[in-house]
């Protein structure tokens, strides 16, 4: 066999291995979006009051189209005014935080980093809290959490250009400095609230529910979280060379500076709005794409609309466990933690280093 035959035939062999690996992504890929699909509609078919499967996608079609009505009215109210928004509400905020997290993960290059690594989520339960302690309405509460977690990561982000020490270092410091202080404020607000009213209300609050979702607050909720979307799905092969070091990915010419302020203000925008309608839901930005990383790898071209997805489904499925399960609804931040802190152990013995190795 001539000496050029075996390299040939090693190529042929990596490139049949690529074309595997390709294939079974696309199949993950299918797989977890038609699971996404699924979990949709029985969220919005099941609870105390339960629409059969027929009837569900009947009185969605109807919405686009003339049928005539064989379900029962109640169903019909139930659906649009209660259900779907809270099922809608739970997947957006699933798939922002998800998508958050391994945005922030890759540009920070550890994956024990989580949405609020830069205070958006102390911000925006202090100001929550400050609402409700001034006895705000539902709206205003949900936009004063929305201005304050923007203005604490904005706050963070600058004096970490400030600073003297390297960027990324500084940032992380920064979130720190600043996720301290917000919480301090909030403490002080639970301090001086009153004890019968406004105190149940903060603590209730800041442990996050869906419960109150209603239609305008998808509406609220879904055009930051678009904004945010977008350009992150748009540059996701570059967080690959983010996660290089800041270096290498000039070496290969990439403006790290001007990426890592994209993410940022992106991953703000996801944060910040999904807190502000849902309170304070831990574990999905750090949990969800460490699921990811080990379905599909380190490559954030898939990483990223898998995180999305992944995230959408989790939290639908946490939320139907919270309302469905129990009589008083368990708040979800409670459930996520009790998924989120087994996985944490997990890493912190061992994973997080393998991980972070091989990002």
């Amino acid at each position: 066999m001539r000496p050029g035959a075996g390299v040939l035939r090693q190529q042929m062999k990596e490139t049949m291995d690529e074309r595997q690996k390709k294939n079974n992504t696309g199949l993950k890929m299918a797989i977890l979006a038609l699971a996404f699909l699924l979990i949709f509609a029985v969220s919005c078919t099941q609870g105390r009051y339960v629409i059969s499967m027929e009837d569900f996608w009947r009185m969605l079609a109807s919405r686009f189209a003339e049928m005539p009505q064989t379900w029962p009215e109640s169903a019909e109210t139930v659906l649009f005014s209660i259900r779907l928004p809270r099922v809608a509400a739970a997947a957006i905020i699933g798939a922002a935080l998800s998508l958050a997290g391994v945005s922030y993960q890759g540009m920070f290059r550890n994956p024990m980093v989580s949405p609020d690594i830069l205070g958006a989520s102390t911000g925006a339960g202090f100001g929550a809290a400050l609402s409700i302690l001034l006895g705000m309405g539902y709206f205003v509460i949900s936009a004063a959490a929305f201005a304050f977690g923007l203005a604490a990561v904005f706050l963070a982000y600058f004096i970490s250009r400030l600073a003297k020490t390297e960027h990324t270092l500084a940032m992380i410091l920064s979130g720190m400095m600043i996720s301290s202080l917000f919480s301090a404020g909030t403490s002080f607000v639970k301090l001086v609230a009153d004890t019968q009213d406004q105190l149940p209300a903060i603590t209730y609050w800041l442990m996050g529910s869906l419960a109150s979702i209603k239609m305008q607050d998808v509406g609220f909720v879904l055009i930051p979280v678009m904004i945010g979307t977008v350009p992150l799905l748009a540059m996701r092969w570059r967080m690959n060379l983010l996660t290089l070091g800041e270096d290498e990915a000039e070496s290969m010419g990439i403006n790290t500076r001007s990426y890592r302020a994209v993410v940022v203000f992106c991953a703000t925008l996801l944060t910040a709005a999904s807190v502000s309608v849902s309170g304070m839901i831990g574990w999905v930005g750090l949990v969800i794409p460490h699921f990811c990383r080990m379905i599909f790898g380190y490559d954030y071209r898939i990483l990223v609309p898998s995180s999305l997805l992944f995230g959408a489904s989790f939290l639908m499925t946490v939320d139907d466990i919270s309302r469905i399960t129990t009589t008083s609804e368990i708040p979800l931040g409670i459930l996520t933690a009790f998924v989120g802190t087994p996985i944490f152990v997990y890493l912190l013995l061992g994973g997080g280093k393998r991980n972070a190795d091989r990002s």
